[in-house]
């Protein structure tokens, strides 16, 4: 398709480009990006009063296929992360099968392609997720696997942790660690404090996450292999990771929504809604989080988007599965809680969200930038519009969201992927 998106103001902080412009996208690619543009025989669209920022990277989602399609689909994630605002993706390999196999990670390449939407897989870093013996990397990496972790199985052996990082490192694969030492976290299902003693839960101290991320990061200055550290939660956290990147260590970061918006009083209602890994954490780790996306330490915006369906999230608190939709709140929570409360700029966010996932990546130049040449993935947002978070408006197959019922402030009101216009159907 040809299109034309008049006035709209284009914020790129890659080529410093902020400022109001005609954008042009002719057969997929970014044509022109001027003051003025005139083109006859396209669709225009009025950018006045909105923004373009370089389409939406996620590190981190769980589309559910194969294995668990009643949750998520390829089709039904990919369009609910268009509807967010999203043009690509890192899925995580808890599927079942596990992707741990070439053939596992060529299906989900094969069906984004039909929707089309970009998923950058994530394969596994030992077989099935058992954390025994190493994964073949190299064959995951042929077929398309752009990074390597067992997500919520951290990898307790040390030795063979060391093993998968330089591995994982002499093929070009990034290792991503959701870190947290199970025998501390000891089935605990929500953060341990004050409201963990109130409600009569089981919780999880901070210490569960800060002695994992303080493991891998130590090996990743053994190792020298890049290591990117998925929603961190505690002050301890941030402080061990702005020591590794005093000391220039090859460590990444990024932090979830919820952990930005909310803290564990929210639970107070044992709402499921509200239970995820890592926990909601106190308003003390909250702003500790903040500061640390401030200041640099935290790179990026990831959702975590782990669809359930209603059943199971009806259960016992104690029972119920953790996690929550994200990927059609997060630019919404991002602008409310960060931008309009002056946390961090219209920059910044973009930074946050798009330039540093495909940096740290290592994406083509088609992602994180807008490029004249290059193929268009853009993202059009309306800072200011105000909005209801009604489960019955999501596209997700799931409705486990934590924000339903929230007004939020901002929200892409378009998303251009691989130069297609995609916009949610009211």
């Amino acid at each position: 398709m040809n299109l034309l998106i008049k006035q709209v103001h284009v914020i790129d902080p890659q080529n410093k480009v902020d400022g109001v412009f005609d954008v042009l996208i002719k057969k997929r690619l970014v044509a022109e990006l001027k003051k003025e543009v005139n083109s006859d025989g396209v669709e225009v669209l009025d950018g006045n009063g909105k923004y373009l920022f370089p389409g939406l990277v996620d590190m981190h989602v769980h589309f559910r296929e194969p294995g668990y399609e009643q949750k998520e689909t390829i089709l039904s994630g990919s369009k609910a992360a268009l509807a967010g605002g999203f043009v690509a993706v890192v899925t995580m390999p808890n599927t079942d099968p596990p992707c741990d196999h070439q053939s596992v990670i060529d299906n989900i390449i094969r069906k984004a392609n039909e929707v089309p939407f970009y998923i950058f897989p994530c394969g596994t870093l030992t077989k099935e997720r058992a954390g025994k013996e190493l994964s073949e990397m190299a064959d995951l990496k042929r077929a398309g696997a752009w990074a390597v972790s067992d997500d919520g199985a951290w990898v307790s052996d040390s030795l063979l942790m060391r093993r998968a990082m330089e591995y994982a490192s002499m093929l070009g694969l990034l290792v991503m660690t959701h870190a947290e030492d199970k025998r501390l976290a000891s089935g605990g299902v929500m953060n341990e404090g004050i409201m963990s003693t109130r409600l009569g839960l089981k919780g999880i101290p901070n210490a569960s996450e800060a002695v994992a991320v303080s493991r891998d990061i130590l090996l990743a200055q053994l190792t020298g292999a890049p290591l990117h550290l998925t929603h961190i939660s505690t002050k301890e956290s941030v402080d061990l990771i702005r020591l590794a990147k005093a000391d220039q260590l090859p460590v990444t970061a990024d932090v979830t929504p919820h952990h930005l918006a909310l803290t564990d009083e929210a639970l107070e209602h044992y709402d499921t809604n509200f239970k995820m890994m890592p926990p909601l954490r106190t308003e003390a780790d909250r702003q500790a989080v903040l500061e640390g996306l401030g200041d640099g330490t935290i790179d990026a915006i990831a959702t975590d988007h782990a669809p359930h369906t209603e059943e199971e999230k009806m259960a016992e608190f104690p029972e119920a599965p953790v996690g929550v939709v994200g990927v059609e709140t997060a630019l919404g929570v991002a602008l409310t809680h960060l931008y309009h409360t002056k946390v961090l700029s219209l920059k910044d966010v973009v930074i946050k969200m798009s330039t540093r996932p495909a940096e740290i990546l290592k994406l083509p130049k088609q992602f994180g930038q807008i490029k004249v040449g290059a193929e268009a993935n853009l993202t059009l947002v309306d800072v200011n519009q105000e909005w209801i978070v009604k489960k019955e408006e999501f596209v997700s197959k799931s409705k486990n969201s934590c924000f339903i019922g929230m007004k939020l402030k901002g929200k892409a009101v378009a998303t251009i992927c691989r130069g297609q216009l995609w916009q949610k159907q009211s």
